[in-house]
């Protein structure tokens, strides 16, 4: 007898006793009932982002807080430290953002290869969503945001949240305002990922640094 069979033989006996009749369960196309807690407390608005804020960090993401007039000056400041020669910009993002700096801007196209996405050093975008319990910007293909390979290739992504309309407590809150026929890119923290050793290693397989700029009408 084979490894297979023996198997098969005991996955038999062990279902032998186990009626044909259907169980007495709701159909599989019937929604699940999702009565769990929607948030983890009772939170302002304030409270909410500082949330965001401090989960960011925890996940070796650094944050910046700014206001809309002074955006532009930050995110020059932001590439500058970086020295980036070559930006890559989705389409749809607002022109204003980038109005102070001045690297070459490399626009989002179907046409670009991979090696020629690896030559730029950072990336600029917007978000749909950012989630204060977990620390994670959700991004979805929107104009603002571009292809999901451009925030996986340059080593620097900086990413812009607009508080407190992109701000939103929990996971659950996040599905009810995103759309699933969308690719959803779903970003906690840096690349990272551990060895058998647990060594930590940074940007393998996404930007090894994530910068967070939270947008907000007074910067805090």
């Amino acid at each position: 007898m084979s490894s297979r069979e023996r198997i098969l033989g005991r996955v038999r006996r062990a279902l032998a006793d186990v009626p044909d009749t259907p169980r007495d369960e709701p159909p599989y196309e019937e929604a699940v009932p999702r009565d769990y807690l929607r948030e983890h407390g009772q939170r302002s608005v304030a409270e909410t982002v500082d949330l965001l804020a401090e989960n960011l960090a925890d996940y070796r993401a650094i944050v910046h807080r700014t206001t809309t007039e002074e955006l532009p000056y930050l995110i020059m400041r932001l590439l500058a430290e970086r020295g980036p020669q070559y930006v890559l910009v989705p389409p749809g993002l607002p022109p204003e953002w980038l109005s102070a700096a001045d690297p070459t801007r490399v626009h989002d196209r179907a046409v670009s290869t991979p090696h020629e996405l690896d030559k730029v050093e950072s990336v600029v975008t917007g978000c749909a969503l950012a989630i204060a319990e977990t620390g994670t910007l959700v991004l979805d293909g929107s104009p603002d945001q571009g292809r999901r390979r451009i925030t996986l290739v340059p080593d620097h992504h900086i990413c812009v949240v607009r508080v407190p309309e992109q701000v939103v407590s929990s996971v659950p809150q996040a599905l009810e305002r995103l759309d699933p026929t969308r690719p959803l890119t779903w970003i906690s923290g840096p690349s990272a990922t551990s060895d058998i050793e647990l060594d930590r290693v940074e940007g393998v397989h996404g930007p090894r640094t994530l910068e967070v700029v939270l947008v907000g009408p007074d910067g805090s």
